[in-house]
């Protein structure tokens, strides 16, 4: 796949990023150096090493740099850690506890370290690739269990819609901190650091030569 005609079809489909603050602090300090140990501060050792792998075969290298050789791993770690509300977290982690059984469980087996790429991308596909029925099944699903927490209700997430939400936050947050991060932003996107005069009306061809802003 052109990865340039994907990074524009993703950014059309996302909508504008918002550079707050915060967001830019992050990207700032997310430089990956080479040779470099990740050392999450949200995800576990353990965590992060399965999440670096899963961003990887989110996006892979092609005509540009994989999710980790841009540093995407890191900069999601951050942005949870610092951004996300404690409920958020936790819940967050809730659902990687799900995908990390059910990759253990479609593999057979007892560690998730023991588990190579090609099965946690199977079971990431499996979690991805839903019909229009399962994907109502999965919004209810979660919608059901988000709202007895909100009451004060003890419920507990079920393996699959636990699995499945992770599988498809994982991927936004993958293509959401790939688009700011610099190189993709300066290199493979549409990048201006001091923006100019305001035009109301527009094509992206015409402002951008048909490339997502990065910012």
């Amino acid at each position: 796949m052109n990865r340039r005609l994907a990074l524009k079809n993703l950014g059309l489909s996302l909508g504008y990023v918002v550079a707050t603050p915060t967001l830019i602090s992050i990207v700032q300090s997310c430089k990956n150096d080479k040779g470099v140990a990740f050392t999450p501060e949200f995800f576990s050792v353990e965590e992060g090493g399965v999440v670096v792998t899963l961003m990887d075969i989110i996006l892979p290298k092609t005509d540009s740099p994989s999710a980790s050789e841009a540093g995407v791993h890191m900069f999601v770690d951050q942005y949870i850690n610092i951004s996300n509300t404690k409920e958020e977290k936790a819940l967050f982690k809730a659902k990687m506890a799900n995908f990390l059984s059910l990759a253990k469980s479609n593999a057979g087996k007892d560690a998730i370290t023991d588990v190579t790429a090609e099965e946690l991308e199977k079971t990431l596909a499996g979690c991805l690739k839903l019909s229009e029925t399962q994907i109502e099944a999965q919004d209810k699903a979660m919608q059901n269990y988000n709202k007895a927490i909100a009451n004060g209700e003890v419920a507990e997430l079920d393996l699959n819609s636990g699995a499945i939400a992770f599988a498809h936050e994982l991927r936004g947050w993958t293509i959401h901190g790939f688009k700011v991060t610099e190189e993709i932003a300066k290199n493979f996107l549409a990048f201006d650091p001091i923006p100019g005069k305001y035009i109301p009306c527009g094509t992206v061809d015409e402002f951008t030569g048909g490339k997502a802003w990065a910012l």
